[in-house]
């Protein structure tokens, strides 16, 4: 499958990276495709822990991810998967890797050239610093504020935010983000804002309000 790329981008305005829930398949597919017609989507992650644990989940979540994909390439929107390099060469997407979920070095032998590569690096610049020499795309930080995706993920401070702001590779910053708190990061050379609650959870004819809210938060960015 021929996926949109990303390389660097401009760190004028930062840019949205949707996360999958745990929603009904349905559901999430058509929660997804009225996120995905707001044109304000970057970057789209698969993640289905949920469905990955039931005794099938691997079938299952690559059905699924056939489908996901298919609909963001539609929207021109590249994908991750998370933790998974071997489902993310067979899709032929990108990948997310936390610290214990492989190497960046093993990804980039899998996958294309062009394919994101990104790497958690919580709130260490030790940790940002060797993403950024093994090759990564970009750099994941957080938790910024409670989460309830990972509620005992403990929240950064915003010195640590700034410092790894400073190692020049694109951050993403995750963790309990919202369009109205969103605006205390306001400034930063933030990539990608990483959301998983704050839209999916929403029901499905709120998801394209809740997207221009977001697009209004971040147009004021650097005011």
């Amino acid at each position: 499958m021929n996926q949109p790329s990303v390389t660097t981008i401009s760190h004028n305005i930062p840019k949205l990276y949707l996360l999958t829930n745990d929603d009904e398949f349905s559901l999430l597919y058509q929660k997804l495709e009225a996120a995905l017609a707001t044109g304000l989507i970057a970057l789209l992650q698969i993640r289905r822990k949920r469905i990955l644990a039931l005794p099938n989940g691997e079938s299952l979540v690559y059905q699924e991810a056939l489908q996901i994909v298919s609909l963001a390439n539609s929207y021109n929107v590249p994908v991750v998967i998370n933790d998974d390099i071997t489902l993310a060469a067979k899709l032929g997407v990108g990948v997310h890797l936390g610290q214990q979920d492989g190497d960046i070095s093993a990804a980039k032998r899998c996958l294309a050239a062009n394919q994101i590569i990104g790497r958690t690096c919580h709130g260490d610049v030790t940790l940002i610093e060797k993403a950024k020499t093994d090759g990564a795309s970009y750099a994941a930080m957080g938790a910024v504020f409670a989460s309830t995706t990972k509620p005992n993920a403990k929240p950064i401070s915003r010195q640590q935010l700034i410092e790894g702001c400073q190692q020049g590779i694109n951050i993403c910053v995750i963790g309990g983000l919202t369009a109205e708190n969103i605006v205390e990061l306001s400034g930063l050379l933030i990539t990608y804002i990483a959301v998983v609650g704050d839209i999916m959870d929403l029901p499905l004819h709120q998801i394209a309000r809740r997207c221009a809210e977001w697009q209004q938060a971040l147009s004021t960015w650097n005011n």
